[in-house]
C-alpha cells in the first residue's frame, strides 16, 4: 500500500500568460504529483530578490502525493523543464517556478532540498496564499503556524489578491 503525504507547493511566474502557466503547472502537479486539495487564489506581487522584474502571479497549492520527497523534487523540476524553464541566474524571470514550501511536517535537509523551505519566513508571496488555505499549519521547526509567521515577517513587498479584470498579458 502506497502511502500517501500532503505537500504544500509556490507556484509563480512572471513571463508569458501568466493566468496559462499557472494553470498548465496546476494540469502538470495534478496529472504527475498528486490530488489537489487545495488551491489558493492567486496572488500579484513585485519581484522578490531582483525588483526590476515583471510582476509575479503566485498561487499555493495543496497536493496529496505518494512521491517522496526527492523524487517529488524531480518531478518538479521536469515540470519546470517542459513548461521551458531555463536556469541561469538565480531570482531570475522565469516562465515558472514550483517551491516545496512543506511536505507534511517533515525536516528535510539534502544538498539539493531543504523543507519547509529555508527562505519562507521572509517571503509574504508565499505566505499569503498559504495562509489562505494552510493558516493554522504549523512551521516543524520554528514551531508557529501560517498566521504567526506572515504576523511577524519582516517583509515588506506589496501582496494582493491578482484581479483578473486588469489583467494584461507581458510579452517575453
Amino acid at each position: 500500500m502506497q502511502v500517501t503525504a500532503s505537500a504544500y507547493l509556490l507556484l509563480g511566474t512572471n513571463m508569458g500568460d501568466r493566468l496559462a502557466q499557472l494553470s498548465h503547472a496546476r494540469n502538470e502537479i495534478s496529472t504527475k504529483i498528486g490530488n489537489l486539495h487545495r488551491i489558493s487564489s492567486i496572488y500579484e506581487t513585485g519581484a522578490w530578490g531582483h525588483e526590476d522584474q515583471p510582476n509575479y502571479l503566485n498561487q499555493v497549492v495543496g497536493v496529496a502525493t505518494t512521491l517522496k520527497p526527492l523524487p517529488l523534487l524531480a518531478t518538479i523540476n521536469a515540470i519546470e523543464k517542459r513548461m521551458g524553464r531555463i536556469r541561469v541566474n538565480k531570482w531570475e524571470s522565469r516562465l515558472i517556478d514550483i517551491d516545496i514550501l512543506y511536505y507534511a511536517d517533515e525536516v528535510i535537509d539534502e544538498p539539493n532540498l531543504q523543507v519547509p523551505h529555508p527562505h519562507l519566513p521572509n517571503r509574504r508571496f508565499a505566505l499569503a496564499p498559504l495562509q489562505e488555505i494552510a493558516a493554522t499549519f504549523v512551521h516543524p521547526i520554528l514551531g508557529k503556524t501560517t498566521d504567526e509567521l506572515l504576523d511577524e515577517t519582516s517583509d515588506r513587498l506589496a501582496v494582493r489578491l491578482f484581479n483578473p479584470d486588469t489583467y494584461e498579458q507581458d510579452e517575453f
